[in-house]
């Protein structure tokens, strides 16, 4: 992937909220090079949701109706989890 893309990237992780700030920057510092092309490609469609849904999601209040963003929240919450253990 080339540098300008990925700062792209980096810049969309950034939110209106600092808790999303925190838990989704983190996800991609650790692991977004990590994670399959087409798990990227979801996660680059996860940055396009609205704050509001991102933070619920995040915080398990609901779940996405696409099923695939289901997938990379998980993804989300597994890494953001060895935090908390």
């Amino acid at each position: 992937m080339k540098n300008n893309e990925k700062s792209r990237i980096l810049w969309a992780c950034r939110r209106g909220m600092l808790e999303l700030d925190i838990i989704i920057m983190r996800f991609f510092k650790k692991k977004y090079d990590h994670i399959s092309y087409h798990q990227q490609k979801l996660f680059i469609e996860l940055l396009k949701c609205d704050d509001i849904d991102l933070f619920n999601w995040i915080i398990n209040r609901h779940k996405p109706q696409n099923i695939k963003l289901q997938h990379i929240i998980q993804l989300i919450h597994q890494n953001n989890s060895l935090y908390y253990i």
